[in-house]
């Protein structure tokens, strides 16, 4: 995403927006983790560590999508909040699989991840993130106003 930026010559304010964008995102993202490694330990002792880790992408996709709307994507997009959220939701699935089946493949073959989630739960989260980011920006939060102006002229 960044480098399409650069590569395809947008204007300064344009490049500015996206790489705040890009670092708002990886705070979300930060925080995201934190909270996701949270509910990760409180309930792997009840569902396992699968089943916590699924629960917790749930709560923590919830999370990122709340803090992506109101601070990192602010303006952009529309529609009511629930129909974004389930938008959000679905357009993460690829980050899902990335994010997830990197953790579940962590968690079996790699026995320090087995008694340390929270490095299973780090690689997830760096495994899906520029893929959401993209898509997120591209489809859930993206500018249609803007895209319809530039497929007008």
């Amino acid at each position: 995403m960044l480098s399409w930026v650069f590569k395809n010559g947008a204007s300064g304010a344009c490049k500015f927006t996206v790489i705040s964008q890009f670092l708002r995102f990886g705070v979300v993202g930060t925080s995201g983790f934190l909270i996701d490694t949270a509910v990760v330990y409180g309930l792997k002792g009840r569902l396992g560590l699968y089943g916590a880790g699924m629960v917790s992408y749930l709560v923590t996709a919830s999370w990122a999508w709340a803090l992506n709307r109101g601070w990192t994507f602010r303006g952009r997009g529309s529609g009511q909040a629930h129909h974004q959220w389930a938008r959000y939701l679905l357009m993460n699935l690829l980050g899902l699989v990335l994010n997830r089946g990197t953790y579940a493949a962590l968690v079996a073959g790699v026995p320090i991840c087995a008694t340390q989630p929270v490095l299973a739960v780090a690689g997830g989260a760096v495994a899906g993130m520029m893929v959401n980011f993209t898509v997120m920006r591209q489809v859930v939060f993206a500018d249609w106003e803007l895209r319809r102006k530039v497929a007008g002229s």
